[in-house]
């Protein structure tokens, strides 16, 4: 297990896993942004930050409340723009992948309009840019499959749980088999038994799909055991403290039972170390015991 920044300065985060000659899914070019005020200098979300996220990789962005975690994201998805540097998708400008419908997003609430089944609501971004009737049903119902919600395709939001309406969502943003999805805190509103179900169905589409995830939370374990690699930030103004390289496998050979293994509560103890501040040896040999208090990290 290998911090990759550990020998960097902070804001920079190296390539990672992009392969020679690929073209990463994410590169974030020194960003800063920095909100106006009606007086005073601003307010500084984001000071200086670089990321590279590779194709088919999953990154989890964690830290503190205010470090800017989902102004990076908004910056990725061209919801809003650097106030310096520079932000590509699949090497366009941001602004080009929004155009071009290259990534998918998912907030913590699902915003499904109440007026439309489930089958409605996934076909919508579809019927938006004009695909034909059929083609939408058909994939409507292929990912509505995928979320396993095949019983559900002509229910209305207000008859669904909270997770299933999340699965809608998600399916939604993979309405048009984007290559990068965008996720804001999805599950954060879930109680804690919806939100692991949830994480394994991630796990599951994200192995299906392949597509490249940035991922924003404050759950430590979440991130952990969605991730291949997890960036903690520092607070206000937002910067890269370091990454943690998650080798917990292929997403495909991701299951409950990795929720128990030595290894998943290693990565996390190093998230949780540094999202308090503390430096860690993350070239340190693991052990095959369960490291003492791990149970009492914090999960929000």
């Amino acid at each position: 297990m290998t911090n990759l920044n550990s020998s960097m300065p902070a804001g920079s985060v190296p390539a990672g896993s992009v392969p020679a000659g690929s073209v990463p899914a994410v590169s974030v070019h020194g960003v800063s942004r920095v909100f106006a005020a009606r007086k005073g200098p601003g307010v500084a979300a984001l000071n200086d930050v670089s990321l590279t996220v590779a194709p088919g990789e999953f990154v989890s962005l964690i830290g503190p409340s205010g470090c800017g975690k989902s102004t990076l994201l908004r910056l990725i998805a061209d919801l809003d723009t650097p106030t310096s540097g520079s932000v590509e998708v699949f090497g366009k400008p941001a602004r080009q992948a929004r155009i071009d419908q290259d990534y998918g997003i998912a907030f913590q609430q699902a915003g499904l309009l109440p007026w439309r089944t489930v089958a409605g609501n996934i076909e919508l971004p579809l019927e938006l840019h004009g695909v034909a009737k059929a083609t939408r049903r058909r994939r409507a119902a292929d990912l509505i499959a995928l979320v396993g919600l095949a019983d559900f395709a002509s229910h209305y939001p207000d008859q669904l749980s909270g997770g299933m309406q999340q699965r809608v969502a998600i399916a939604r943003s993979l309405a048009e088999s984007p290559s990068l999805l965008l996720m804001d805190e999805p599950f954060g509103a879930l109680d804690e038994m919806t939100r692991e179900r949830m994480q394994n169905e991630l796990v599951r589409i994200c192995a299906e799909t392949k597509a490249a995830v940035v991922f924003v939370t404050h759950s430590i374990p979440e991130a952990v055991f969605l991730s291949n690699r997890v960036v903690v930030l520092e607070a206000r103004p937002g910067r890269i403290r370091s990454v943690v390289d998650v080798s917990l496998g292929e997403m495909s050979g991701r299951n409950e039972d990795l929720r128990e293994d030595a290894g998943f509560f290693h990565s996390l103890s190093q998230v949780r170390d540094l999202l308090h501040g503390t430096e860690v040896d993350a070239n340190a040999p693991r052990t095959n015991a369960i490291p003492t208090g791990a149970r009492g990290v914090e999960t929000r």
